[in-house]
């Protein structure tokens, strides 16, 4: 069977949609399912086994020295290609060398380098930035917003399809909301114009696209943070305006961190992890934090404690005790 065989990616991206997995992760699977074929010099998966899949994930560990979670995704891609899609499910692969890259503590800001960043934004940056350290947004979260996840009243949030297809509720940082109340004043100015346009139709999630077309005209389902410009869909040739791209915040804010002076290798989700450690920092409890941020496993969200700023312990450094 030819490399090129017909439309595999395509029932590997049919199964995820059905089972609700999120665009990221689709996009994901698919560049490791590439990557796999192109180890074994284009071959057809079909025409490769058990010890062909143990022969790319241990070269991975061995000599692409990929951290852990990232070897575990790859396993996972192709494991649903096999078992789903080609019918073949995986055998022992328990010979697979694993990957002991050791994991990183996430890098955490201040609250003074968060306010001097803050300070070095402006416009809608500014404002996905607040979400981001206000809320524990992710930046795919904040932008895939659509107004009516926002609840200004309560000061909530509700998070649809977040990592893992879940959704949560989070807190909303009063200081946003009269920014955000103004924003949604011209978001509503922009999508009147869209539709005195004859577009306005926003793209709507799972088979809510073909059950309830007309939805996505209605001003409750427009992203809190649309593109400025419109394109042309190429699947229905409907004029439409998606959401703010990413690399329009990630470049804003890598010019913000320069521009305050901050040393850190810090990004978008760096603003995330400062939300979770400064909870914790204010007494909050992890389990608390843990449904805030969305997380499964507490242990995921255990990370934090160990970059709090401040001394836990009590322990007084015997640095401190020299004499002159």
């Amino acid at each position: 069977m030819p490399a090129s065989a017909p439309k595999l990616l395509t029932r590997v991206r049919a199964i995820m949609r059905a089972r609700h997995m999120s665009p990221r992760t689709e996009q994901a699977y698919a560049s490791w399912i590439r990557r796999y074929v192109r180890y074994h010099g284009l071959r057809h998966p079909e025409e490769l086994d058990d010890e062909h899949v143990v022969a790319f994930l241990t070269h991975l560990a061995a000599e692409q020295h990929l951290a852990r979670p990232t070897q575990v995704q790859a396993m996972s891609a192709l494991v649903l290609l096999y078992g789903e899609v080609l019918k073949k499910p995986l055998g022992d692969v328990r010979s697979v060398i694993r990957s002991t890259t050791p994991a990183r503590l996430p890098v955490v800001l201040t609250r003074d380098e968060v306010r001097a960043l803050l300070r070095h934004l402006e416009g809608e940056p500014r404002l996905i930035a607040t979400l981001l350290y206000g809320s524990g947004l992710r930046i795919a979260e904040a932008l895939s917003l659509r107004v009516k996840d926002l609840d200004l009243d309560s000061g909530e949030i509700r998070v649809r399809r977040g990592k893992g297809a879940k959704d949560r509720v989070t807190m909303l940082a009063e200081s946003a909301i009269p920014v955000l109340r103004e924003h949604l004043t011209t978001v509503k100015l922009l999508h009147d114009k869209d539709l005195r346009a004859g577009a306005g139709r926003v793209q709507l999630p799972g088979a809510l696209e073909k059950k309830s077309p007309s939805w996505g005209k209605h001003f409750g389902w427009q992203w809190v943070f649309p593109a400025h410009r419109r394109h042309v869909d190429a699947n229905n040739g409907e004029t439409r305006r998606q959401h703010l791209h990413e690399s329009v915040v990630q470049r804003a804010i890598q010019c913000a961190i320069k521009a305050a002076g901050i040393m850190k290798h810090a990004r978008c989700h760096t603003l995330r992890h400062s939300f979770a450690t400064h909870l914790l920092e204010d007494g909050y409890d992890i389990r608390t934090v843990q449904e805030l941020l969305g997380h499964t496993d507490v242990s995921t969200t255990m990370i934090y404690t160990h970059v709090l700023n401040r001394n836990r312990i009590g322990v007084r450094s015997p640095a401190d005790k020299l004499e002159g």
